[in-house]
């Protein structure tokens, strides 16, 4: 090959290799969320991470992140940790298990719009509306695993969107059938870890936990987009 061409030939690929590392890393900072949150798993590496919205198996039906790390803002990653912490010295070996953490903006926008006008709307924020805590990276979907890596029972699996994942009738279910009294001890395990690391419960999802309230987060904190 004469000196000239392969010179050329040398270039091309150089600057085709650019382009592609380029390319790449556009992409890789895209489909992550907004920078000021933090992995989870770099605060804690013993923490689980199943993120439901990385693969189909959701009440949506659909693969709605293309991230499979949980991500949080830097207060809420470390008040996880200390739950984490806490629950370690309870039942030593026992873990946090995350199913959902920060969700971008724009994801919330297509779970709305699959979902409004359903009887699932009232479980989704509307965007145009501020959306909700998870938007912020001040919420936080979580379970529990023992010390095999295993899920212990809650009574219903995450994002089971029915009367038997309300955390205030838990005694009506146990008197009626519908739930083990084992369940509902896991469930106030789980509460108790979370409370005591700062956080605050909601009625209807007993695997939901808020950092903050919202009103706070949309006057002092900024969503990820």
């Amino acid at each position: 090959m004469p000196a000239r061409l392969h010179l050329h030939t040398l270039q091309m690929k150089r600057a085709i290799t650019a382009t592609t590392l380029a390319l790449f890393t556009v992409l890789s900072y895209a489909q992550a969320p907004l920078e000021g949150f933090v992995n989870i798993k770099d605060i804690d590496p013993s923490i689980e991470v199943e993120l439901m919205y990385a693969k189909s198996d959701n009440f949506v039906g659909e693969k709605m992140y293309s991230f499979e790390e949980a991500y949080l803002h830097p207060k809420a990653a470390k008040a996880v940790a200390e739950a984490n912490s806490i629950l370690g010295r309870i039942h030593p070996g026992w873990r946090l298990i995350i199913y959902d953490a920060t969700r971008p903006m724009s994801v919330q926008q297509k779970m709305w719009d699959k979902v409004k006008g359903t009887g699932m709307q009232n479980y989704v924020s509307n965007p145009k509306n501020g959306g909700g805590l998870h938007n912020y990276g001040l919420a936080v979907d979580l379970s529990i695993v023992d010390e095999n890596g295993d899920s212990i029972p809650m009574g219903t699996r995450v994002d089971a969107l029915t009367r038997l994942s309300h955390i205030d009738n838990e005694e009506e279910l146990v008197e009626e059938g519908s739930m083990s009294l084992q369940a509902i001890e896991n469930r106030r395990l789980l509460r108790r870890v979370m409370r005591e690391a700062g956080f605050l419960t909601i009625r209807t999802e007993w695997w939901h936990f808020n950092f903050t309230t919202r009103s706070d987060a949309r006057t002092n904190y900024k969503a990820a987009e």
